[in-house]
C-alpha cells in the first residue's frame, strides 16, 4: 500500500486542487518541499481549506513529526495558554471530524492539596533570581556583576569549606581503593571500614535497612546521652531520615486525620519555616499559627499559645504542637523556663510535641544554651517523661557542617504507641531507605575524633572557626542593620539567619498593592533587581498584619557579607526616599 498506507494512484499534476492536496503535490510559500501531506503544506492553508475539506478526505496515517503542523484542537490550544484556560477540559472535541481528547492531569483536576503549597524560600524571587544570573551570563549589562544568594541556609554554596574529616571518610567510603593510601589519617581509615562493614557488599551503594544502618542508630543513640548528661536514649526510637525535612513530614502523615471540625490542627509560629505550612498544605491539614513576641526578641509565649489554641478549637482538632529551637527564620534561643512552659502545656492540652533542633550547636548570645526539649523533659520527672509524647529532628545540614547535598539526618521518637510505631517503621519502609552517603555522614557527625585520635586537633580547629565566624557574623548583621532608619534588627541568638523588620513608605505599600504583590515581595524584587540581592520576603514565613520583614542568611563570608549590609543599607535609603 506504499507510505502512505493507501491503494490509490497518486494523482497527475493537473489533477483537481482536493486530489493535489490529499497527495502532497501543493506547495507552501518559499520553495518546494518533499514529503508527506502535511510536511508538504502550511498550516495556514489547512486552516483556510477547513471549512470545504475534511481530514477524511486524506485517506492516510501521518507520521508523528508531520502531525506537528496540523491545526491544534481548543484543548490543546487551552493547554497552551490560548483562550480561556478554565475551557481546557478533559471533555472529547473535534477539530475537522477527529476526536480531540485533552491531558489526563490537568490543573483543574489534579490533587488540589499540592495547588495550596507554597515554599517562599525557593519562591518567584529566587526563580527571578536564577533568569538574572542566565541575563548576566549572556552578556546583559547590570548594576552588578553577581547575583548574592542570601536566601537559603546553604553553607557551602556560600563558601563554607567542608570539614576534612568528614570529607575524608566519605571519600574512603565511596572508593575503599584509598584505604591502601598512606595520605589519609588511621582513624578515618578505621571510620571508614566500620561503616563499609555494616554496609551491604561492603558498599555504601547498597540499600540500608529502612530505619537506617542500625550501628549509625547505636552512634545516633549515644550522642543523645552524651549530649543530655546521660538521659538513656534507644537505638530503636531512632530513625534515620533524609534530612531531617523528610522525618518531619513524616510525623506529620502519621498525625493527620480526621475531616471537618475532627481534622487535626496543628500548631506552628509565626514567623516559622516554610515547610510545616507547605506539609500542612499538602496533608490536608489545619494550619494554627502562634505568633512570636517580636519586642522580646521572637519569645515564645504561652499565653499566646493558650489563646491560638482556644480559637482553633472551633474550626478542628489540635493535635500537634511544633517548636523550632533555635529558631528559623528568626534566630531566637528558647530558655530552659520556656521550654518547660511549653512541655507543661503540651501536657495539658494532650499535644503530640514535635522538637525541630536541627541548628543546635549554632549558639552565639551571651547568657543563651541551647537545651533539648528530651532533656528538659526528663528532668521535669515522670509525671511528664512517661507521658507527653514527642518527636525530635537533627540534621547535617545546619550547625558546623553545612553539609546540606548530603540529605543525612535522624529523629528520635519518646513514648510513641507501639502499634504506631510499627505503622511509622512500614511507613519510611516505602522510601526504602534514606541515602547511605547521608547516613555514613551523620555517624561522624555523632561520632567526631577524639582527643586520642590523629583528625581530633584539626578537627576541633575547623568546627570552632566555622562557630566562631558565624557568632562574629551574628553580631555583625544585627549592629549594621540598627544603624539603618527604618531597619529594626533583634539579636541573632543563634541558627544562621536575621529576620529584621523594615518600615515602608504608604506610597510603596500603594503601589506594592497596584502591582498585585505583597508590599515585602515588592521590596525584596526591587532589591534584586537594582543590587543583585536574593532575600526572601517575610510574607513567605508569617508576620503580624501591617509589619513588614526579609529573611537574610548570614553565611556569605565576612567580607562578602560586609558588602551585602552595605548593598541593603544604601538601597534601603534609597528606596524611602523614592517613596516618601
Amino acid at each position: 500500500m506504499g507510505r502512505y498506507q493507501t491503494s490509490e494512484v497518486p494523482p497527475q499534476r493537473n489533477a483537481p486542487f482536493r486530489e493535489q492536496l490529499k497527495w502532497g503535490k501543493v506547495q507552501p510559500t518559499g520553495g518546494r518541499r518533499r514529503g508527506g501531506p502535511a510536511q508538504n503544506m502550511s498550516t495556514g492553508r489547512l486552516r483556510t481549506l477547513s471549512k470545504s475539506l475534511s481530514l477524511k478526505d486524506f485517506n492516510i496515517a501521518f507520521p508523528a513529526e508531520q502531525l506537528k503542523t496540523l491545526p491544534v484542537c481548543d484543548t490543546d490550544r487551552k493547554r497552551r495558554g490560548v483562550g480561556d484556560h478554565n475551557a481546557a477540559r478533559m471533555s472529547q472535541q473535534a477539530v475537522n471530524g477527529v476526536p480531540c481528547r485533552g491531558k489526563v492531569l490537568t490543573v483543574e483536576n489534579m490533587n488540589p492539596n499540592v495547588k495550596r503549597v507554597e515554599y517562599a524560600v525557593r519562591g518567584p524571587i529566587v526563580q527571578r533570581a536564577v533568569q538574572i544570573e542566565k541575563e548576566l551570563r549572556e552578556g546583559v549589562k547590570k548594576p552588578f556583576t553577581e547575583v548574592i544568594k542570601a536566601n537559603i541556609g546553604d553553607a557551602h554554596a556560600m563558601g563554607q569549606r567542608p570539614i576534612t574529616f568528614f570529607r575524608q571518610v566519605l571519600a574512603l567510603c565511596s572508593y575503599p581503593e584509598l584505604l591502601e593510601d598512606n595520605k589519609f589519617p588511621d582513624d578515618t581509615k578505621k571510620r571508614a571500614r566500620r561503616i563499609l562493614d555494616a554496609c551491604g557488599g561492603h558498599s555504601i551503594g547498597a540499600y540500608s535497612a529502612s530505619q537506617g544502618i542500625e550501628c549509625i542508630r547505636q552512634d545516633v543513640a549515644r550522642y543523645i546521652e552524651r549530649r543530655d548528661g546521660g538521659i538513656p536514649s534507644n537505638p530503636d526510637n531512632i530513625y534515620l531520615s533524609t534530612g531531617a525535612s523528610d522525618a518531619i513530614v513524616t510525623i506529620l502523615k502519621l498525625l493527620v486525620c480526621g475531616e471537618g471540625r475532627d481534622r487535626t490542627g496543628v500548631m506552628i509560629s509565626i514567623p516559622q519555616y516554610p515547610l510545616y505550612s507547605a506539609a500542612l498544605a499538602d496533608l490536608g491539614a489545619v494550619q494554627i499559627s502562634y505568633y512570636l513576641d517580636e519586642d522580646n526578641c521572637w519569645s515564645l509565649n504561652v499565653a499566646e499559645l493558650g489563646r491560638a489554641l482556644n480559637e482553633a478549637k472551633q474550626r478542628c482538632k489540635p493535635r500537634v504542637l511544633c517548636i523550632i529551637n533555635p529558631g528559623n527564620p528568626t534566630g531566637q534561643v528558647q530558655s530552659r523556663q520556656c521550654i518547660e512552659d511549653v512541655i507543661r502545656f503540651a501536657k495539658e492540652e494532650h499535644l503530640f510535641l514535635m522538637a525541630d533542633e536541627v541548628y543546635q550547636d549554632n549558639v552565639y548570645a551571651e547568657g543563651c544554651e541551647f537545651h533539648s526539649f528530651k532533656k528538659v523533659l526528663f528532668e521535669m520527672g515522670p509525671e511528664y517523661s512517661s507521658t507527653v509524647e514527642m518527636a525530635s529532628f537533627h540534621s547535617t545540614s545546619k550547625c558546623y557542617m553545612g553539609e546540606c547535598g548530603f540529605r543525612g539526618g535522624y529523629m528520635e521518637v519518646i513514648n510513641m504507641d507501639p502499634e504506631v510505631k510499627a505503622q511509622l517503621t512500614k511507613l519510611v519502609s516505602v522510601r526504602l531507605c534514606p541515602p547511605v552517603p547521608g547516613q555514613a555522614l551523620l555517624d561522624l557527625v555523632v561520632n567526631p575524633p577524639q582527643p586520642d585520635e590523629p583528625s581530633y586537633t584539626s578537627f576541633m580547629k575547623e568546627r570552632t572557626a566555622v562557630l566562631a565566624a558565624l557568632a562574629e557574623k551574628a553580631r555583625l548583621t544585627e549592629e549594621l542593620f540598627n544603624t539603618v532608619p527604618g531597619i529594626t534588627c533583634n539579636p541573632v541568638q543563634g541558627a544562621m539567619y536575621t529576620f529584621p523588620r523594615i518600615t515602608l513608605p504608604q506610597k510603596a505599600i500603594d503601589k506594592a498593592k497596584a502591582d498585585g504583590v505583597v508590599p515585602d515581595m515588592f521590596y525584596c524584587m526591587k532589591l534584586l533587581e537594582e543590587e543583585g540581592i536574593c532575600l526572601v520576603p517575610g510574607s513567605g514565613f508569617g508576620q503580624r498584619d501591617g509589619t513588614f520583614h526579609f529573611r537574610m542568611t548570614i553565611l556569605p563570608p565576612t567580607e562578602k557579607l560586609k558588602v551585602v549590609l552595605q548593598k541593603i543599607r544604601d538601597f534601603h535609603l534609597r528606596f524611602t526616599s523614592e517613596f516618601s
